[in-house]
Parts: C-alpha cells; structure tokens; sequence
C-alpha cells in the first residue's frame, strides 16, 4: 500500500463527522466578517472570530480583506471587486475538496490548478437596464490536476468535491439574507 500525502488530516475529519452525528447542536456554526467603510468604495473587511463546537473560536490569526473597484469604474483599486471574492472562495473551496477527497481515496496530488471565470453585465449593478441582473451570469471552474490517477478518477475527484462544497453549495441554492440597520 503507498501512502500518500496531500496534507489533509483526513482521519480526523472523519472522527469529527462520527462525533457531530452524535452531537449536531456542535455542528452550528457561525462564520463572521466585520467591513468598515474607508473612502469611495473601498471597504475593509476583517475575519478572525467565528462561532463552533458550542463556544467562541478564532483563528490563529485575523485576515484582513481590501475591496474596491478597478480604475475603469473610477475607482481607486485598492483591492478586488467583492464579487470577485466569490470567485476566490469557490476556488478556494473546490480545491480544498479535491486535496481532501484525493487524500481520503489514496490518490496523490502533484499539482491542483483552478481558473475560475465568472461572466458579469455590469448594466445590472449600474441601472442601465432593468432587466438584467446585478450577478454573475455564469461561472465556469476549470481544474488542471496532475495525479496519480485516471482522468475518470480524477473527475470523481472533483465531482465529490463539488457535491461537498459550503460554497458551490450557497451559490448554487437559495440563500436566505437578511440586511438590516442596527
């Protein structure tokens, strides 16, 4: 048996999914991020403190986030587009699933590559014409992955990851969202 190494503790992910079986009330969590306003349309977003496993949890270190908008939109491009940030979580998300999926079935990864591209009319967000929507049109992800595997292998790869994503997940399906004004 050849032991692989992608770098996913998946022995522990599976003690954990046993354990949460057991205890889902352990299994609600609350992820948050804090914006604050800076100039134009430059925000900047912070993410350290979430909520999970019945307490208080933080990462071990804060990210700090910069959105604007590029120069083309008169702005001062201080950082991505925030829908651009969707794009970076679900590439983040996918490839995360397939390092943990390649681990859990034996299969090593040499390289995981991602082009995630997502077609937008910006005539939406502007109000130039009401009928178009303020989203993505479309998104396509294409992976790249050299493995020690087939390339029907490495599909299911991908497709059980795609089936696991938090993130496929909420822009695929309706999402309830509240805004409100404290």
């Amino acid at each position: 048996m050849t032991t692989v190494e992608n770098g996913v503790n998946v022995q522990a992910l599976l003690e954990a999914r046993t354990a949460l079986q057991g205890a889902p009330e352990a299994a609600q969590f609350t992820w948050r991020a804090t914006s604050k306003w800076d100039h134009g349309v430059h925000s900047t977003t912070r993410v350290q403190q979430f909520f999970g496993l019945g307490a208080e949890q933080s990462h071990k270190s804060e990210s700090v986030f910069d959105a604007d908008h590029p120069a083309v939109f008169a702005a001062e491009d201080n950082g991505i587009t925030p829908i651009e940030y969707l794009l970076v979580g679900l590439a983040g998300c996918l490839t995360a699933g397939v390092a943990s999926v390649a681990q859990n079935r034996g299969i090593q990864l040499r390289s995981v590559d991602a082009v995630v591209e997502g077609k937008h009319d910006i005539r939406g967000i502007l109000g130039a014409d009401p009928d178009v929507r303020n989203g993505f049109n479309d998104i396509k992800v294409t992976f790249s992955i050299d493995a020690d595997a087939s390339k029907e292998e490495i599909e299911a790869l991908v497709a059980q990851s795609q089936k696991r994503s938090a993130v496929f997940d909420a822009l695929t399906n309706p999402t309830d969202v509240t805004v409100e004004v404290a």
